[in-house]
């Protein structure tokens, strides 16, 4: 069940950028003829209208296909067609479609990182703040939320206890963190030696105050001092507005870090061997649908951007090569030529198959193990 929810919820992002092409498409006038799920070749189509609706064998995407969007095809078109043939339209209106599709994506992305924000959900906040560590959207409370096995806190602390001091000093989770370390071995630090002096730790347990005394141990792993107990994590409350302020920074942040590193993939084979194709990408929305709603969610999220930032590419056949001509014939004046728009879009194409062959290599190495 789990793998069904994963391929239906990235064929849902598909579906859904394209409807946004789609929709605008038709708002302005376009002639769509046909709206795919999916490539070629064709297991299932059905016609409505002037458009038909299809799906494809293989799994790697989806398409609109608006009357004319080759320049060089419209000559051949009836005049009745042909006006309506996407070439023929304002470059505004085709500017319009075309943002239609990465529109929906980021909208997407938005409302689902906006949802776990608002809604509280602690997986989902975990899950961003790892996707973006600059923005704490997880706080700790000052209650044991669980004991290191074989740990100086073992038979001195219970789960459930809340820290009040620490060494006699009223304490937040930082600063208590900060007291245990300020112990030290009496000798040099190496890895599991004992404080010299014991941590006095205030608690309240089961509606009474008790003073504890624990001697924390040096963790080499960690390079500090510790008694072994983690504070429960509770997601950061967000109000309407906050959550969608931090939901755009969020995407900000997750964006500008995609970018740098598809730009250093070219240069840095480690960066290069965590990229992922579309059979990477299942994989990893299958596990986090197993870990849980919150966690899906955010996931969903960030391959909507992902998709969209993509799109975005000045290059065609992407939507932002076909955004970036639009927009040059209108600086112009003029439509620019079919070669001059694919010679530029051949180099950008190339760099972007050597990513998407990478990917798929790197899926193929780890799933032969």
């Amino acid at each position: 069940m789990s793998w069904v929810l994963t391929i239906l919820g990235i064929c849902a992002l598909v579906v859904l950028h394209e409807l946004g092409h789609f929709t605008v498409a038709k708002a302005v006038g376009m002639r769509v003829e046909r709206f795919s799920l999916f490539f070629p070749p064709t297991i299932f189509k059905v016609r409505r209208g002037e458009t038909e609706y299809a799906i494809g064998a293989i799994p790697a995407g989806g398409y609109v296909k608006i009357t004319g969007m080759n320049p060089e095809e419209i000559k051949d078109l009836h005049p009745d067609i042909a006006r309506r043939a996407y070439y023929t339209q304002a470059p505004w209106k085709r500017i319009a479609v075309i943002l239609a599709g990465p529109g929906v994506n980021i909208a997407i992305a938005f409302l689902l990182f906006w949802a776990i924000l608002f809604s509280g959900s602690l997986s989902g906040a975990r899950t961003l703040e790892n996707l973006n560590p600059s923005i704490p959207t997880v706080t700790s409370t000052g209650s044991v939320s669980e004991i290191v096995p074989g740990a100086p806190a073992v038979g001195v602390l219970h789960v459930g206890d809340r820290i009040v001091a620490v060494d006699g000093y009223p304490s937040t989770v930082a600063q208590a963190m900060q007291r245990i370390g300020a112990h030290r071995c009496a000798g040099a630090l190496t890895d599991g030696c004992r404080a010299a002096t014991p941590v006095q730790l205030t608690i309240r347990r089961a509606g009474q105050t008790l003073k504890l005394s624990v001697y924390p141990r040096y963790n080499k792993t960690e390079g500090r001092m510790l008694v072994g107990f983690g504070f429960t994590a509770v997601a950061k409350h967000y109000g309407v507005l906050s959550a969608a302020g931090t939901s755009l920074r969020e995407m900000w942040g997750t964006t500008t870090s995609m970018l740098s590193n598809i730009g250093k993939a070219f240069t840095s084979a480690k960066v290069r061997h965590q990229f992922h194709s579309i059979i990477g990408v299942t994989e990893i929305a299958h596990e986090t649908v197993v870990a849980g709603a919150g966690y899906a969610l955010v996931f969903l999220g960030f391959f909507s951007l992902v998709l969209a930032v993509l799109n975005l590419f000045p290059f065609l056949p992407l939507d932002g090569g076909h955004i970036l001509w639009s927009v040059a014939e209108k600086v112009r004046g003029r439509p620019v030529s079919v070669m001059a728009m694919w010679r530029y879009s051949s180099v950008g194409i190339i760099l972007l198959l050597f990513l998407v062959i990478n990917g798929v290599s790197n899926d193929i190495s780890r799933l032969a193990g």
